[in-house]
């Protein structure tokens, strides 16, 4: 058994756990975070990548408007090349109470939302396939975030100021003495080995997953999964965020992220984080529901679905999971259960994401005697790397360093592309992967599957779903990682074969909802490249411990 020390163990490594990571190495707190899976691997990887105005909850939820319309900016500033500056639009379409939007500016108003309202033809003008017949339209300051170059920007710029990140590291139980926390017990999924983690505090910021951790510590904490389906389309509809102008609602909004559009998104309590699926009728919901925005959209290109968990907070009864608001809650567990040393952070969005590690790090910083003062919000991450999780001295990642802009650019790939031409370097051309790219991502520290190649470098999220890169990927996997592995007296079959089957399949399980028109040919495309030429399905089992520990790991992604 492996034993670590340190002062604060941060539970997982989405983008609350990572912004706490990074706020408690700015003040000088010894820290590590463990997270089961990669980074990313639970909600902050699975939602449409909204940077909210706060413009959806100026009605209906007011403080989550205020924290959301100031987090809003300070995001813009701290990490500008993570943000794309879409601007948002908020418009009254046929199917909308008209009386709402008097409600909504009024509201943007008392909680510092900005908002304009622009001419109907100035909103058909910026975005030329919105439906001709909507009534009024209203500006406002939302964008599209990329939260998995988010995410590794805050933990790599903790780990310059010494901060640990273990990820593939499963909590399996939390050590308590009397009504003091005093660490953690994780087991490492690529070796099986028990880790003990000794910690003075333990900040509890797993979202979705929260009860199920305060729960090892014999705490409980109500928490609704409420499930949310999204559909990404297989261009950008529209370059503007566009929402219907009323409540908050199914299917009520299109956000352009990187090459796609994003529709969204559903709200259903699950009873667990780890066991939900899509249903037909909710894809069929959200494209009818797309149509009041943009007329045709249910017949354009749908390239897949995909849901996530919201982790909604429920303090009292609610009607309905939208009823339950948006808003963070900070539980010390030490005034709330009487059990010291361990705070859980609830609820929330992504676009609070730092205002929520602050007030988490606040108050375990003053339980520790720590006086130094957040820092978050003033200092910039600088850009580290475009998406891949580069190791520190790749090539890759110096490459970028040049081209590198300090906001965000949509076609930053095509001109480093165009620079080298390196277009016979392509791995994935739908999303301009390179081969540098994929070798930086693959021999950097934490990779353990081609799913984590793609969200560190978007590989197989384009229009052809990994079709013709995902046996190019697991071939360079091989090549780096397997081949050297057999090289030093390793037997066995590749585990590159479990590997490429499992990311096939991963495609397959957000493909099948959104199977006709050209989506159905191009799977049936894939069908004939992997199954009738390259036989994956007849490809031999591996058979060493080490690669069977590898699987399990490729095959707890929740789908």
């Amino acid at each position: 058994m492996r034993t670590l020390t340190t002062d604060v163990l941060v539970i997982g490594g989405g983008a609350t756990g990572a912004g706490a990571l990074r706020d408690l190495a700015l003040r000088g707190i010894r820290c590590a975070l463990v997270e089961k899976g990669d980074l990313t691997h639970g909600t902050t990887g699975r939602y449409h990548g909204l940077l909210h105005s706060g413009g959806r909850y100026v009605v209906k939820d007011p403080q989550s408007a205020e924290e959301c319309a100031r987090e809003n900016e300070i995001l813009r500033k701290i990490m500008p090349h993570c943000i794309e500056e879409t601007g948002g639009l908020f418009v009254v379409t046929p199917a909308d109470d008209e009386s709402y939007a008097e409600r909504f500016v009024a509201a943007c108003h008392r909680t510092g939302v900005w908002v304009e309202e622009i001419p109907v033809r100035e909103a058909l003008r910026r975005e030329p396939l919105l439906n001709p017949r909507i009534r009024r339209a209203f500006a406002v300051r939302d964008g599209a975030a990329d939260s998995f170059l988010a995410t590794h920007a805050n933990t790599d710029d903790a780990r310059r100021y010494g901060a640990r990140v273990l990820t593939y590291h499963r909590v399996i139980g939390l050590e308590r003495v009397g009504d003091r926390m005093i660490g953690a017990v994780c087991e490492d999924l690529r070796s099986g080995e028990t880790v003990r983690i000794h910690a003075s505090f333990i900040i509890n910021a797993t979202g979705a997953w929260a009860g199920k951790i305060a729960a090892m510590a014999g705490l409980h904490i109500h928490v609704v999964p409420g499930k949310g389906t999204m559909i990404a389309m297989n261009h950008r509809i529209v370059n503007t965020v566009v929402n219907r102008c009323k409540m908050p609602a199914d299917g009520d909004i299109i956000v352009p992220i990187h090459t796609v559009a994003v529709l969204g998104t559903t709200d259903i309590p699950v009873p667990d984080p780890d066991g939900y699926d899509m249903t037909p009728e909710e894809v069929q919901l959200i494209l009818e529901e797309g149509e009041w925005l943009v007329p045709g959209v249910s017949r354009m290109r749908a390239l897949r679905a995909w849901a996530g968990v919201r982790p909604l907070y429920r303090e009292q009864d609610a009607g309905s999971d939208r009823d339950i608001p948006r808003t963070y809650k900070l539980l010390d567990h030490e005034t709330r259960d009487g059990v010291a040393g361990m705070v859980s952070i609830v609820g929330g969005k992504w676009t609070t994401y730092r205002l929520m590690a602050e007030h988490t790090v606040d108050l375990v910083a003053q339980r520790l005697g720590v006086t130094t003062p957040c820092r978050t919000a003033d200092l910039k991450i600088e850009p580290s790397h475009d998406g891949a999780a580069t190791a520190p001295h790749s090539p890759a990642r110096a490459h970028f360093a040049i081209l590198a802009s300090p906001f965000y650019q949509l076609g930053h790939r095509l001109a480093e592309v165009e620079a080298d031409d390196s277009y016979g370097d392509l791995i994935c051309e739908c999303e301009l992967v390179t081969r540098a790219h994929l070798e930086a991502a693959i021999q950097s520290d934490g990779t353990a599957n081609l799913d984590d190649l793609r969200r560190d470098t978007r590989l197989g999220m384009g229009p052809c779903q990994g079709g013709f890169c995902t046996y190019r990927a697991a071939a360079i996997w091989h090549e780096l990682r397997d081949g050297a592995a057999q090289a030093n007296g390793a037997s066995g079959v590749a585990p590159a074969t479990a590997l490429l089957r499992h990311f096939l399949q991963e495609r397959w399980n957000g493909v099948t909802p959104t199977l006709w028109g050209d989506q159905l040919r191009q799977e049936r495309l894939n069908e004939l490249n992997y199954l009738e030429t390259l036989a994956v399905d007849r490809l031999p089992e591996t058979g060493a411990d080490a690669i069977g520990r590898k699987r399990d790991i490729v095959v707890e992604e929740v789908v």
